[in-house]
């Protein structure tokens, strides 16, 4: 078992130093002294079954993040303890929380997990209840508070949703009013012009020029025009209209300019007319193209209104992850897609003040990972670098490969950076530096659970003024759900 316990070597150190001769005794009794020769004494996930105290030697404690084992502590202090120190705490499956090694030849006193969790519920009961009772308070906590950050985030959806569905939908509603009227209109032209006015032939030409009106709306759509060409061929096309003695000639215009018709058109249009009939009117025939292309511009920007509709609510379905499975493949550009669409874009990229840069590596293959949850971590990471920047900056999002097994994902702001003396507790839960009742300090938090807990990667953060980075690595593989 080891060397022989000595009761006043216990006593030397800060851990034991108030304890009774009675309890030191209880100590050694159960205990031993051992000493590890340099290398692994636990190994973090598996089975907790000693409580280790350092009594001469130096140890290393380890937490695994990313695939590699992140060094936390490194100590010759006496008294320092790892492995089962929660053993005591019941209805928990124990497992070793790190990793711990030694550096040299080390000295320990050690005791069993279940002598040691009846020491502690025998000696310090008030002690037990107090320490669990904070551990189990704290964990139910953060799980409310986590539920309030998940209701915040679906506010956050629908408050954006209804924002950016507002404008489709105002639109719909205004050509939808315009279309009724224009139609009313339109029934009554087609009446005069079926009273005698044109005969049948001409009326037939005239529905033939309609349907090339159609199809010249449709044409039009992708044709751009700034505002001083629009107003040119406006004027050209008023004058000629003048010319041929057209009554609202400046009012027919416009919209002509939006079908995409030219003065060439308009030409081939009246020499068709007076082919057919030269007793027709063309002011007849423009009153009824003029209706015809109103309709179709009208048709199509409720068109144009309702993709807008389907594309934002697809994002937002995009984003929830609605109908999907919680574990799955993803494309992480999607996600980030979906992301910046659905929650922020109505404050980033386009003409908005904070500009968006993306530096994609299109090459990324899909990952298996926790699309809703990663979602929310670009959202609690974005919104604090949108945050930094107080309302205008660039926003650039790169990806790329880390290594064989990781992506990378670096979103970064131009604000004025984390102070020195904050950036190290930033994911720390509860600490935020926001005013009262403005943040909860969990955002950042959850992000790290996310990545680090869930997906087994690491989630760090680089800032000096001008330049911060939160750093997300995901491996390809996330650990499947049991």
């Amino acid at each position: 078992m080891g060397e022989t316990c000595l009761p006043d070597e216990l006593r030397t150190l800060f851990l034991f130093e108030a304890l009774s001769d009675r309890q030191l005794q209880m100590l050694c009794e159960n205990g031993h002294i051992q000493t590890f020769e340099p290398g692994p004494i636990c190994t973090e996930g598996e089975p907790a079954t000693c409580f280790y105290v350092l009594l001469d030697g130096e140890l290393v404690m380890s937490k695994r993040s990313g695939g590699v084992d992140i060094e936390t502590n490194r100590t010759s202090q006496r008294g320092v303890y790892a492995g089962a120190w929660s053993a005591y705490i019941p209805g928990e499956e124990h497992v070793y929380q790190a990793s711990v090694r030694v550096t040299k030849p080390s000295r320990f006193f050690v005791l069993d997990a279940d002598a040691f969790a009846r020491f502690m519920q025998s000696e310090f009961p008030m002690a037990v209840h107090l320490i669990e009772g904070h551990r189990v308070g704290g964990m139910r906590t953060r799980q409310i508070i986590d539920q309030r950050e998940k209701l915040l985030a679906l506010g956050t959806i629908t408050a954006g949703l209804t924002h950016q569905l507002n404008n489709p939908a105002a639109a719909t509603a205004r050509a939808v009013a315009e279309l009724r009227e224009d139609l009313g209109k339109m029934r009554h032209k087609l009446a005069m012009l079926a009273d005698g006015k044109f005969t049948p032939q001409a009326l037939r030409v005239l529905v033939s020029i309609q349907d090339e009106v159609a199809e010249q709306v449709a044409k039009s759509k992708s044709e751009q025009l700034t505002s001083l060409e629009a107003a040119d061929r406006e004027e050209r096309l008023g004058e000629w209209l003048e010319e041929q003695g057209i009554s609202g000639a400046w009012d027919y215009a416009p919209t002509f300019v939006d079908a995409g018709l030219d003065i060439d058109w308009l030409e081939r249009i009246s020499a068709s007319v007076d082919e057919v009939d030269a007793s027709a009117s063309l002011q007849g025939a423009i009153g009824w193209l003029n209706y015809t292309i109103k309709t179709e511009l009208l048709m199509k920007e409720i068109a144009d209104a309702s993709e807008r509709i389907s594309k934002l609510l697809a994002g937002a379905k995009q984003y929830s992850q609605m109908d999907r499975a919680p574990y799955q493949n993803a494309n992480v550009h999607e996600l980030l897609h979906s992301t910046l669409k659905t929650i922020f874009g109505d404050k980033v990229g386009g003409d908005k003040p904070i500009k968006l840069v993306k530096e994609w590596d299109k090459s990324l293959p899909e990952i298996a990972c926790y699309p809703g949850d990663l979602n929310e971590v670009w959202t609690n990471v974005i919104h604090n670098a949108i945050q930094a920047m107080d309302g205008a900056g660039t926003l650039t999002i790169r990806t790329m490969r880390e290594n064989e097994q990781m992506i990378r994902v670096e979103i970064c702001d131009d604000g004025p950076g984390i102070p020195d003396d904050i950036v190290d507790r930033i994911f720390t839960p509860f600490f935020t530096t926001k005013p009262f009742g403005e943040g909860t300090g969990l955002g950042l938090d959850l992000a790290r659970r996310i990545v680090v807990e869930k997906h087994h990667g690491d989630l760090r953060v680089e800032s000096r003024p001008g330049d911060t980075r939160f750093i997300v690595l995901l491996p390809l593989n996330a650990p499947a759900p049991e």
